[in-house]
């Protein structure tokens, strides 16, 4: 596996996350048509990195393109985006694509992302090397956002996190679980986590939503979200943790009632959509105990925060709703 990208605990810090020193790692303008590059997906791959990302052109069309890393932080984008070939069906149309998630499950990279077929709802895909791309059939009914698979099986069946939404910019949203035999037909569809009482924690009352691939750990699977407040100046959108069931992970064990990083840093606060931390991917390494998480900032640029996976498991124990 390759080593993941790290930077030590600055100084006189004591916050459970951090940020890159040299925040955003990549630029709006990374290749010469974007308008944006943000909410990515980045996974291990061969001697390095592979990744999805969300690239806006500056016709504000969405797609996704592929990028490849030695390092996980310097990436290479393509700057074409990717054409998909049909997987496990015909039916491969899509009006955009965004917000992408990938993992590794048995022999491919699966990716998910926001795929507009008369409204958002979740594409699937998979590929073997970053370079052919297969679409498969839609995992939902519109309207439905963040696709997210875990990394494995469960009881048999591979399992996606969603969050159902409207066709616009949803004021609601609760994270649900499906399940699916065969990456074609999903269902057995259950509630995982609501939205928190305004007055218990705000950062996250008006909607939530999975972030990156959910990491097993001792104590159940640490699902990194999303969390949204409605503010007098629009959303703000936050990241926090929760430990869900390792056999049933509609069940959530501990959920953080703080936040573990919000919009603070000028790049997160100032962009086409200002305050958003809005996290899609993470690389850990359970030996040398570190978590690097992938983020989008103020809808614009590609950021990272580091922690150490323990501390991250024990902060969401110790500060749960």
């Amino acid at each position: 596996m390759s080593t993941i990208p790290w930077q030590d605990r600055p100084e006189n810090s004591n916050d459970v996350m951090w940020r890159y020193s040299q925040n955003p790692i990549i630029d709006r303008y990374a290749i010469p048509s974007s308008n944006s590059i943000f909410n990515s997906a980045v996974v291990s791959f061969g001697d390095g990195f592979a990744g999805v990302f969300r690239c806006d052109n500056k016709a504000v069309q969405m797609n996704i393109f592929a990028g490849f890393s030695k390092n996980g932080i310097d990436w290479d984008i393509n700057h074409e985006p990717i054409v998909m070939q049909s997987g496990n069906t015909e039916m491969i149309e899509s009006a955009y694509k965004y917000d992408p998630r990938v993992v590794f499950i048995e022999d491919r990279y699966w990716i998910t992302w926001c795929n507009g077929y008369n409204g958002p709802t979740i594409g699937i895909g998979y590929t073997f090397d970053f370079k052919e791309f297969f679409q498969c059939e839609n995992a939902f009914l519109p309207f439905n956002r963040n696709g997210v698979l875990f990394p494995q099986k469960i009881n048999g069946k591979y399992a996606m996190l969603s969050r159902p939404s409207d066709n616009g910019h949803t004021p609601f949203g609760d994270i649900w679980i499906s399940y699916s035999p065969d990456m074609k037909y999903w269902g057995e569809h259950r509630l995982v986590m609501k939205p928190s009482p305004f007055e218990d924690s705000a950062w996250q009352c008006t909607k939530v939503g999975a972030g990156p691939i959910p990491i097993l750990t001792n104590e159940g699977w640490l699902m990194i979200y999303h969390g949204v407040i409605n503010t007098c100046n629009g959303f703000r959108y936050a990241m926090g943790s929760a430990l869900l069931d390792v056999n049933s992970p509609d069940k959530v064990k501990y959920r953080t009632q703080p936040y573990l990083l919000g919009p603070a840093e000028l790049y997160e606060m100032v962009g086409d959509v200002p305050n958003v931390v809005f996290p899609c991917a993470a690389l850990h390494d359970t030996e040398e105990d570190k978590l690097a998480v992938y983020y989008g900032a103020a809808d614009t640029v590609v950021a990272m925060a580091f922690g150490k996976l323990s501390e991250v498991v024990q902060f969401t124990k110790d500060n749960s709703l």
